[in-house]
């Protein structure tokens, strides 16, 4: 099927989420979380009175 001039000038386009590219933002944000989460562990556990406090 062929399309016109008129015909392809209508055509929009629009932007679709895939399901990788909603993957990979989730692992992103999962990623900034966990390097959060070590972070605050390791300071934590370095200003610590004893200098080691139990990771739970």
């Amino acid at each position: 099927m062929k399309l016109s001039n008129k015909e392809l000038k209508n055509i929009k386009g629009g932007i679709t989420f895939s399901a990788t590219l909603l993957n990979a933002i989730v692992r992103g944000i999962t990623s900034f979380m966990d390097i959060g989460r070590y972070l605050g562990s390791s300071i934590r556990r370095a200003t610590s009175p004893n200098g080691k406090c139990p990771i739970k």
